[in-house]
């Protein structure tokens, strides 16, 4: 089937279908479950392990077990990832993910869940998510790249092994997968305990199956292939400045991935919110200070360059095959964003509040 696609559109135009496919599929489940984990850590710093806590780790854990039973089962082979295979930047996952956590804080919702509600009517997220793709873009091969580029060069580690944290740790496929399914039984007792519903339950399963949908859908069309193609799977900063600079500096469109991921999940949450009658335009307000969302979306720009992803790039898709820097990274968001919410409400309540 693969090969009839490709031979009908060719390779690129088959990766922005698997782009959009999962897109799609990961917009909508995103959107119904309330996916975020800006709000799990807003909850965990106030000492809570609640719905939404439950719900990111069913997706994180969701992510980890698909991934790694497909590789267990020798569908999926992610050795020549990008993220296991290429030189990594420690102390860009660390200072990036920092960084990012702030700012998600800040912007009240990382690169992903801005876009998500985007498209359910939200402008402030829309004006956020913009100002962070330029600001991604400006950090990936503009005027902030030099720094970037000094930052990332301070602790850098080889690909291959050196990269894998499963071979750093001495864990194979068979003991991730039983301690994965640990994590997520704990995580569904607690959605149990928290009164989460069902469907949200689900929802947070399928934005984990939509991670490993990616990886698995662009290694089977990256083995009939002809030309290289690169395996991936759903990430946010990197395809948004590529999708935004598509439209507006380029005479043509180049078909990829990314190009298809990122129309799908607007398309898959827009059309969640319709049918479940949670689509509402809002606004920017006198109550609502538009300077703390601009600098989250500052900080978060240049830290997902600096990190290597955001906060589903670097932290469920990189996590999910194990990839150090992803681990490390997706750590400092937690700890970035737990330090914002703990400074900001016991050092400047008067300034910025979190709660919903």
């Amino acid at each position: 089937m693969i090969e009839a696609m490709i031979e009908a559109v060719g390779d690129d135009g088959v990766m922005m279908v698997a782009g959009l496919l999962v897109g799609l599929l990961f917009g909508a489940a995103a959107q119904h479950s309330r996916f975020c984990l800006r709000a799990s850590i807003v909850e965990t710093a106030h000492s809570q392990l609640g719905a939404k806590l439950a719900i990111w780790l069913l997706a994180f854990t969701s992510a980890v077990m698909f991934v790694q039973i497909a590789i267990l089962a020798d569908i999926l082979d992610v050795s020549g990832a990008r993220q296991l295979s290429a030189v990594g930047s420690m102390s860009g996952a660390i200072v990036g993910g920092l960084m990012f956590g702030v700012g998600m804080i800040l912007a009240r919702g990382c690169a992903s869940r801005l876009l998500i509600l985007s498209a359910t009517g939200n402008l402030r997220a829309l004006v956020t998510g913009l100002v962070l793709t330029l600001v991604a873009q400006a950090s990936l091969r503009g005027a902030l790249s030099p720094l970037r580029e000094s930052i990332g060069g301070l602790w850098l580690i080889d690909g291959g092994e050196t990269r894998n944290l499963l071979t750093v740790l001495g864990l194979d496929t068979i003991a991730v997968v039983g301690l994965a399914g640990v994590v997520m039984m704990g995580a569904l007792w607690l959605a149990v305990v928290r009164k989460v519903r069902w469907s949200h339950a689900l929802g947070a399963v399928l934005v984990g199956f939509a991670v490993s949908l990616g990886w698995g859908l662009t290694y089977q069309i990256a083995q009939v292939s002809f030309e290289p193609i690169a395996i991936q799977s759903v990430t946010f900063t990197g395809p948004s400045t590529d999708t935004l600079m598509a439209f507006v500096n380029q005479s043509a469109v180049v078909y990829d991935f990314g190009i298809g991921l990122v129309p799908g999940v607007f398309v898959g949450a827009a059309m969640m919110a319709l049918l479940t009658g949670e689509f509402e335009i809002q606004r920017f307000g006198p109550e609502v200070k538009m300077e703390r969302y601009l600098l989250g979306a500052v900080l978060m720009g240049f830290g997902a360059m600096l990190a290597g992803g955001c906060a589903v790039g670097a932290g469920m898709t990189g996590g999910s095959i194990f990839a150090i820097t992803a681990w490390v990274a997706v750590f400092s968001m937690w700890m970035g964003g737990l330090a914002m919410v703990y400074w900001s409400e016991r050092c400047v309540p008067l300034v910025i509040t979190f709660r919903r």
